[in-house]
């Protein structure tokens, strides 16, 4: 597959430059990002992008909420509703203690970027308005490594829905870039009572947008998007609504991983390739 995307000149350069020193490529740190959902005015649905600032990594970049994961992700003890970590490690093909830490970063960073959080007082429920003053400050310290994802349920009593994310694809950054990422991609449904908060201090811009209309302002020239995200918002824009799109999430086999490579053919324009 052909990705219809403008590589500028610099990146195939350091391509070029990374290919002729024979160094190997950096390790890729596993990572987890989510995409939000919620039914649009009239019909579809949209989904929650944030813009990187400039200064970041990936900055100027519309993404979706998401980050590494922290070697806490993987030991905390938490109540824990919907599949255990053993059962999303044989959807993730992961060991569990492994499938465990990509789950809990996907909850943990939606909520520290996003104020959207997946747990309620048991199974079947969720929490309501997470945006007051005291929520606030709890999502702070988790943000600052000041407290852990599980201290912040068992605070409030609250348990992780892990059945509220629903495992979609896995990207892992092309070989020649210096910082990679080995991303699991997750649907979840905004929680009812929940709203997204522009609260990350990462992003310039953040907005609900039908994944059709992002596609159409990307190839337009309007908002940039790294393949990943462009890729993303493409496959979930054929489905016409959120039930629909989470029947054609329980077809696909989210473990595989797919690394755009980048074809540099002489005296034509870079361009990224999906094998």
């Amino acid at each position: 597959m052909t990705i219809d995307f403008p590589v500028p000149e610099s990146l195939a350069e350091h391509a070029r430059r990374f290919a002729a020193a024979g160094e190997p490529p950096a390790t890729p740190r596993v990572a987890a990002t989510v995409l939000l959902l919620r039914p649009a005015p009239g019909t579809g649905f949209e989904v929650y992008v944030i813009r990187r600032l400039a200064a970041m990594a990936f900055g100027g970049m519309y993404a979706f909420p998401g980050g590494g994961v922290d070697p806490s992700d993987s030991q905390v003890h938490l109540d824990w509703a919907g599949p255990d970590p053993a059962r999303w490690g044989e959807r993730l093909r992961l060991s569990a203690e492994a499938a465990q830490a990509v789950v809990c970063a996907a909850a943990r960073e939606v909520f520290e970027e996003a104020g959207v959080l997946l747990a309620g007082p048991g199974a079947g429920e969720v929490v309501g308005d997470v945006s007051g003053a005291d929520w606030e400050v709890a999502r702070v310290a988790l943000a600052g490594h000041r407290a852990g994802f599980a201290d912040l349920l068992r605070e409030r009593r609250l348990t992780f829905r892990s059945d509220l994310l629903l495992p979609w694809s896995r990207w892992i950054t092309p070989e020649f870039e210096p910082r990679r990422f080995d991303t699991y991609f997750f649907l979840a449904l905004l929680p009812a009572g929940q709203r997204t908060r522009d609260v990350s201090g990462e992003a310039d811009h953040t907005m609900w947008i039908r994944p059709a209309d992002a596609v159409a302002r990307v190839e337009a020239g309007e908002l940039a998007m790294l393949p990943p995200t462009l890729v993303t918002l493409t496959q979930i824009a054929q489905s016409t609504d959120i039930d629909s799109l989470a029947a054609a999430a329980e077809q696909r086999d989210p473990a595989v991983p797919v690394t755009p490579r980048l074809e540099m053919a002489a005296n034509t324009p870079a361009r990224f390739v999906l094998d």
